[in-house]
Order: structure tokens, then sequence, then C-alpha cells
């Protein structure tokens, strides 16, 4: 009895150290709370020309919420195979995602770099080059991947000094996975004979987006990748709006707007999971835009779906491995591309000598193709033929790549024309109006609807002086202001 009444005294006095315990940890927590909420206030006021009338009533009942501590740690379990079922914690180092579902959540990883940091320039490119409207439907979420806890420190106070509102308004989350729950990094096989340091770092890159990919599962229906020294385009997000709704109905993996790295690649989120446990599964074997390829073919999209013009521009200048430089940009890249082109339905050929497979409508097409045609002649001819009679506002062609520059029309016109005659395969006009002459292997005109009077059926793309190079077009875009009827 009394061993019984000695042991029960003892667990007493346990429960009362554990309660005191714990009474002590919500204390310091609600104090954390407190601070950060103020910290973030005072910095929203730094810069308050800048606040989005929109945010106020939301910072104004963010206020009122206490902050709840359990928002600050996110777990999931069984991630990958490596040894079983594995616990991951993130930590909240500024931000908790609202409830709402968003349509699109960037993300991008960063780490300290030897020389130069572009992190902030990124984010304030993402805020400032969308809408009011197109903020309402993003999400960014930064991962700060080092595990230099002075740095993190350090990044995570310019950017909530800077980005206090975005932050506030739940638009905006920084998060970091502690150097615990990262596989093993030293000692990993050298594939590609790369040196052992360069495996390391490509290695824990894997593993940086895969954490940062199961992340942001929840949080969107859709998700796109950026580094994170990017510049974006104009209301990328319509851009990007536009594009899916056009590929309605048709089955894709990756949609990409940039064909630089890991910029721009954009999933469905449901995806998410599953490009998460391939990085981890093969997170030492080769580089992550080497694994995305093999990741889309192994889902059955055998051929890369990437748009014109790119949303997304590369501008680091020094590469986060080791300080190397990094020139690399993007030539499809446009600062203005919230303007993409309807191209509207038509039927297109050609009196040219295709080269093998890169058939006439590979120019039309918004995707990363084109035509390639042998040395055409005087009086070859590509031409369009839309379904309707339309009202056109601009057109722009590119003719040669970068790879291949003198693949170029060296001597043409554009011809816009009316009244079609034929049957459907061998359609055409019967009268043409020329536009211009190309210069330089390009051609563009605006305010086309002052200029041609009629409805146009059909265009085409003359060579008025032959040439022995070779002619790729690379791209048609033809931009509408509204479609007539027969």
């Amino acid at each position: 009895v009394t061993l019984l009444y000695a042991f029960l005294h003892m667990r007493h006095n346990l429960k009362y150290f554990d309660k005191m315990r714990c009474l002590r940890k919500r204390s310091a927590v609600s104090f954390l709370g407190v601070l950060v909420i103020c910290l973030l206030f005072m910095n929203l006021y730094i810069e308050d020309g800048y606040v989005l009338e929109g945010d106020k009533q939301l910072i104004r009942e963010t206020a009122t919420h206490q902050l709840n501590p359990e928002r600050y740690v996110h777990t999931f379990k069984d991630l990958s195979n490596f040894s079983g079922s594995i616990n991951i914690s993130y930590r909240y180092l500024a931000g908790t995602p609202l409830p709402r579902k968003r349509y699109l959540t960037i993300g991008l990883s960063s780490v300290k770099r030897k020389k130069g940091n572009y992190l902030l320039e990124t984010i304030k490119s993402i805020f400032e080059q969308s809408s009011y409207e197109e903020l309402k439907e993003i999400a960014v979420v930064v991962q700060l991947a080092d595990f230099d806890s002075a740095w993190c420190e350090g990044m995570v106070q310019d950017i909530s000094q800077k980005f206090a509102h975005h932050i506030i308004a739940g638009r905006l989350i920084v998060i970091h996975v502690p150097e615990e729950y990262y596989p093993v990094l030293d000692g990993l096989k050298r594939n590609y004979n790369d040196p052992e340091d360069r495996v390391k770092f490509r290695s824990k890159q894997n593993v940086d987006y895969a954490f940062l990919l199961n992340f942001c599962a929840n949080l969107s229906d859709y998700y796109v990748m950026l580094e994170d020294d990017v510049r974006c385009s104009k209301n990328f997000l319509t851009a990007v709006k536009k594009v899916i709704t056009s590929r309605e109905g048709s089955y894709w993996v990756t949609l990409e707007f940039s064909k630089l790295g890991y910029i721009g690649k954009l999933y469905h989120s449901h995806d998410l999971p599953r490009l998460a446990h391939f990085l981890l599964m093969f997170y030492q074997e080769m580089p992550c835009d080497w694994l995305l390829i093999h990741f889309r073919g192994l889902l059955a999209q055998k051929e890369v779906i990437r748009f014109k013009p790119s949303l997304f521009q590369h501008m680091g200048y020094y590469s986060s491995y080791k300080g190397a430089e990094n020139k690399l940009k993007d030539d499809d890249f446009e600062e203005e591309s919230f303007d993409i082109p309807d191209n509207p339905p038509a039927n297109l050929h050609t009196n040219m000598n295709v080269f093998e497979n890169y058939e006439a409508s590979k120019a039309y097409s918004s995707i990363d193709e084109y035509f390639w045609g042998k040395a055409p002649s005087t009086g070859d001819f590509y031409g369009i033929v839309f379904e309707k009679p339309i009202k056109i506002t601009k057109i722009k062609v590119v003719t040669g790549t970068e790879d291949r520059q003198n693949d170029i029309l060296q001597h043409g016109a554009l011809e816009v024309g009316e009244k079609i005659v034929g049957s459907k395969k061998g359609r055409q006009c019967t009268t043409y109006l020329r536009l211009g002459e190309f210069k330089n292997g390009n051609f563009e005109i605006t305010d086309l609807e002052h200029k041609v009077l009629f409805d146009i059926n059909c265009m085409r793309i003359l060579v008025t002086k032959s040439q022995k190079e070779w002619l790729i077009i690379r791209s048609i875009s033809v931009w509408t202001s509204q479609t007539s009827v027969q």
C-alpha cells in the first residue's frame, strides 16, 4: 500500500510539472505569435504606399485573431521509400496559408549564393507583374533550403520587411525543412563523371524541390515552378489561364512556359505528390530537369508542350552552384506577354519541299515547333485559309532559330486575301493585298483593322526571290478583334 501511495503521489507530481511546462510553452508561442504580427505591421507601414487597397480589410481581420501555434508546423508521412515511412516537419518562417484554395501556386527554392542574390527581385517581379485581381488567385511559396540558419534568418527579415502585406494577406509563405530530415548527401554515386561537390549540390536540389512540391500539393489547382533568379512577364497568370483553357479536353502532364532549366514548368497539383516521390527516389541519379523529362514520359506525355512567347526569363548572372557565371537567356521571352495571339482555326498548306516532319501546321501552333522547308524559289508560298472570315488587328511572323540563324526568309512579303474559291481541300483567295516586306527574316504589323477594310479569308507568306538556304518559319501569330459570319 505504501508503495502504491508513493507511486500515485509521484505520478501526480509529474502531471503537475508537465502541465507547468505546457503552460510555459504555450505562453512562449503566444508571445512569439504576437511579436510576429507586430513586426509585420511595422514593416507594412514602412512602405505603405505599396499596400493594396483590397488587403486592408483582410489585415484588420487577421489582427483580431490570435495565431494558432499548430499552424506553424506541418507534418506529412510516408513521403518516400528510402527506408519506409519518414516524417518531415516544415517550419513556417513567415506567413501561413489561408484555407481558401487558389488557382495557381508559384514555388521557388533558394539557397545562399557565393555571388549575387536575386530572390527578393524574383518575388518583387511576381507581385508587380500581377494585377490585383490576379493576386487573389495566386499563392507564392518560398523555400529557404540552406542549412545556414543565420542566412535564413536574414532572408526572412528582408522578405518580411519588403512584402509584409503579401504575407498578412496569405499569398506569400516562407518555409524551411531542417537538415536532419534530408537523406544522405555525401558519398553519392558520381554519375556522368560529375565531381563530388556537384553531385551533392544537384542531389540536394532534387530533395529541396521534392519537399517544396509536397508542401504545395493542396494549395491550388495548378502549380508552376520557378527558380530564384527569374523575371516574369506582365499578367503572366492571365496568359497561363488562357493556355490551360485552350488545352481543355486534351491530356498533359507538364506545360512549359520557358525553355530554361526548371523555370516555368506547370503541373496539375494532383500530380505533385507523385513528382515529389519520384524526385526523392532518384535524387542522386541525375539533375532535376532531366528527371522531369523521365517523369513526363512515364505518365505518357512523350513530347514537350512548350508555349511561346515565354512568360519567365532567367535574370541571374551567377549560378547558385559555386557562383559560376550563368548567362543563359530565353530568346522567346517577352515582357508584355499578356497579349497572347488568337490564331483562329485555319487550314495550312505550302508548295515548298518540306523537310521530314516539320510540316506547315507547326509554324502556326503556339507550341514550340516550326516549319522547315528546303531552299525555296521565287513564287513559293506558305498559305493560311481561315475557317471563317476575320478582322485581324496584328500579325507577327518570325523565321529562323537561334541555332540556325541563316535559315530565314531573305526576300519575302506578307499578303492577306478575300473571296475564297475552290473545294474544301483546295480553297484559296482570288485577290490578295500586300501588307509589306520581310526585314531580317521577320514581319510585324499592327492596327491592321484600320488598314484593311475587308474581312480577311486568307493570309500567305510569299517568297519573292530564290535563296540557297533552307527556310524555317518559327512562328506565325495572329490577333483578331471580331469574327464575321459568312
